[in-house]
């Protein structure tokens, strides 16, 4: 999916997907930094902090950590946002690929912005898109993004539940394939 090229119209996000596509821009999430986030209905924040068992030798934040966030905030966001009990009763959601783009050293005792949004959400998977920047001075230091399938208990792909769904399609950043 990485560079597939996918398409947005730029029109208000209440009735974007009602509107002709006329014109429209393409994005490929390879460039997420780019992406129309202002046009999801909602963003999850969540904050971590950095602290010295995160830096290297350098002093500065380990990068494997910039990674570890987006499983902080992908589980945080799932557990306040899409359900408590992380649907065990319902199936699993496997993360089918993962790519993060290191954009800005960090340091012990910042604080990093995590946002989440969702993108190209279908019956049975969906993009979670990840933003991390310094709480500070609001600098961008990383982002990327996760494919995510959801499976049934015997680990066959199989739809979200309905309600599921609907939750995920609230953080959709609205690109048009």
């Amino acid at each position: 999916m990485r560079n597939a090229a996918l398409k947005h119209a730029d029109v208000t996000h209440a009735n974007w997907a009602a509107q002709p596509q006329s014109l429209p821009v393409q994005y490929d999430l390879a460039e997420w930094q780019s992406l129309p986030y202002q046009l999801a209905d909602r963003t999850y924040e969540h904050r971590i902090e950095t602290y010295l068992k995160d830096s290297n030798a350098y002093t500065n934040t380990y990068f494997a950590r910039y990674f570890e966030w987006q499983g902080v905030c992908r589980e945080a966001w799932f557990f306040k946002c899409v359900s408590a009990d992380m649907l065990q009763d319902k199936g699993v959601f496997i993360t089918k690929a993962a790519h993060n783009d290191y954009v800005q050293e960090t340091f012990p005792f910042q604080t990093i912005r995590g946002q989440v949004n969702t993108a190209l959400v279908k019956n049975a998977s969906f993009y979670i898109l990840f933003r991390f920047s310094n709480a500070e001075t609001g600098e961008l230091v990383s982002g990327g993004y996760q494919q995510i399938v959801f499976a049934d208990l015997n680990r066959r792909i199989c739809r979200l539940p309905a309600d599921v769904l609907e939750t995920v399609r609230r953080y959709e950043v609205p690109l048009i394939v």
